[in-house]
């Protein structure tokens, strides 16, 4: 009989204890133990059982756990005997980030110092007798939410202090999603006030900590050492190019098709591996996403539940507002191709709007990119990487993330038909319209760059890929430069006209629009640009021409006579 599927469960011991549904992963426990680094941070997409494993952990070692040999046995860390007699044989400190997601600086640093607080409270018999003289137990009462900022500095090294005296042993602290208030900072706009104070954190908690024996942190990127780690060099990161611990985050091919087997699904691994295969780590392919094949146990059909479980806003910031390169190899991954270049995995938060790559390291970091091929070019010392979308879930994500980008402008959807109907004059009516009321939603989210209205054009593309897919395969020639950008509309079905689409802003040399949409009109027929479609058989009298001027956020678009 198939395990139950326990949506969500995170605690180890609640879902060993109720014998739901586990791949097991305790693997994990030996190789981590036995490499012996310091401070390990472990980067892997959300909802890819990082938080299980942090439980794992804690509850294997903790004395807090001791005797619980029942949650361990029959894994495969209980095979190994000299592991046994490590259960329950440390003191542990295990703190989450996950919920650390306020609007400004002040609330986040509360929340982080409520946790903190939280942490010493569960530790109050450290206050019962003499183990701690006056000063100590001043300090240790000081920790609070509002705490100051040289006690908030020390707290978790202190709270080791006071541990290892009692017990004997030095610590093991777990910190799970690191990263989250630092994503919510980016978008907030407190990204520098953050990082100074968990800098001061974990420089005291993982660098000058005499008391520390092992630590791990998780998070969904690496931020920079230079932000966040200055100096710490016992750090050993794990990153998605990483071979260490590659199958212990997510499910490989093999427990796929085991679970599948379990739940009387072994007919759908064909659905399964479409939508949720392609996540790679280090040389390990076929990683496929365990918190989509859990659902998919329980609900028993494919459906999008990975890209549901949070907002994305910030990927969704950064595709919106990225600049024309960007916004055009998005277009190329959206239909289907390779992009080739270098991939720094540092994540520097305040750099992503500038720093070449930086927006492409962190897709492949959060799960929504799959390196298909690594190349170290000797010469250079560089590894390159061919980056493509990690599976149909991803692009659903995608798709609809750029469609929500239009929702609610009723003048894009109007254009749409206008557009598939032939009415210039409504298309120019419409165009302007949504040119005006989206322009600066696809620029900086300040002040509209009108010297840079690629932002806006190229965000429209994309929405035309995603609005017209079922109907239409939308191609684009680009030349260097925005001068010229067209958009070829090849129709999937006979009944449908195909479409040619020239963008062209207009010249200091042209006194009005009408003479850029002719100069665009011009390039099309100058170029031939019919001749792609009419090799298709697509018939010459079906071929719509259209040339979109554009001067800021003034838009008049002509067409070509038949």
């Amino acid at each position: 009989m198939a395990r139950t599927v326990a949506i969500g469960q995170q605690d180890f011991g609640t879902v060993r204890e109720k014998g739901y549904f586990y791949i097991d992963k305790t693997r994990f426990i030996k190789e981590w133990w036995e490499s012996g680094d310091s401070v390990t941070l472990i980067n892997r997409p959300r909802r890819f059982g990082k938080t299980l494993t942090m439980s794992m952990v804690e509850k294997f070692f903790s004395i807090s756990h001791a005797g619980r040999a029942d949650l361990f046995e029959g894994t495969e860390i209980w095979e190994y005997g000299e592991y046994r007699e490590q259960q329950g044989t440390y003191p542990v400190i295990f703190l989450s980030f996950a919920e650390v997601k306020e609007t400004n600086f002040q609330d986040a640093r509360k929340k982080i110092g409520y946790i903190i607080e939280q942490l010493y409270s569960q530790h109050d018999f450290l206050l019962e007798g003499d183990l701690l003289n006056e000063k100590e137990k001043r300090f240790f009462r000081n920790v609070t939410a509002e705490m100051e900022n040289y006690v908030f500095s020390a707290s978790l090294k202190t709270l080791s202090n006071y541990l290892y005296r009692y017990y004997g042993k030095k610590v093991i602290i777990l910190l799970d999603e690191y990263d989250t208030p630092m994503q919510e900072a980016y978008i907030k706009g407190y990204w520098r006030e953050l990082v100074e104070l968990t800098r001061s954190l974990f420089n005291a908690a993982f660098k000058t900590n005499p008391f520390l024996e092992r630590a791990v942190m998780t998070g969904i990127t690496r931020v920079s050492r230079e932000s966040v780690f200055s100096d710490l060099n016992n750090l050993e990161v794990i990153t998605s190019t990483s071979d260490k611990y590659a199958d212990i985050f997510g499910f490989t091919e093999e427990e796929v098709a085991s679970a599948l087997g379990e739940f009387g699904l072994s007919d759908q691994e064909k659905e399964v591996r479409e939508w949720y295969d392609g996540f790679t780590f280090g040389k390990l392919a076929d990683i496929y996403n365990p918190w989509s094949i859990v659902n998919y146990l329980d609900k028993k059909r494919a459906g999008a539940y990975w890209a549901n479980t949070s907002s994305n806003s910030l990927i969704e910031k950064l595709l919106r507002e990225s600049n024309s390169d960007i916004k055009q190899s998005f277009e190329c991954l959206l239909a289907g191709e390779t992009l080739h270049m270098e991939i720094d995995e540092q994540i520097v938060y305040d750099q992503l709007n500038v720093k070449k790559n930086a927006t492409w390291s962190l897709l492949l970091a959060s799960g929504y990119l799959k390196v298909t091929e690594a190349v170290f070019s000797e010469e250079e010392g560089r590894t390159y990487y061919d980056l493509t979308l990690t599976n149909r879930e991803v692009r659903i994500m995608f798709e609809n993330m750029i469609r929500g980008w239009f929702a609610e402008n009723n003048s894009y959807n109007a254009f749409i038909k206008a557009l598939l109907l032939d009415d210039v004059k409504a298309m120019n009516l419409y165009m302007n319209r949504v040119a005006l009321e989206t322009f600066s939603y696809f620029d900086t989210g300040k002040a509209p760059s009108l010297e840079e209205p690629e932002r806006f054009y190229h965000g429209f593309v994309l929405g035309l890929m995603v609005e017209l897919a079922g109907r239409y395969i939308l191609t684009s020639n680009r030349e260097s430069g925005f001068g010229r950008y067209d958009v070829m509309l090849e129709p999937k079905r006979a009944e449908d006209n195909a479409y040619i689409i020239e963008f062209k802003v207009q010249d200091t040399d042209e006194k009005e629009l009408a003479d850029t949409v002719l100069d665009a009109l011009r390039q099309i027929d100058r170029q031939n640009y019919e001749t792609a479609l009419a090799a298709k058989g697509i018939a010459r009298e079906r071929i719509r021409k259209y040339g979109f001027a554009f001067c800021g956020k003034r838009v008049q678009i002509g067409k070509a006579d038949q």
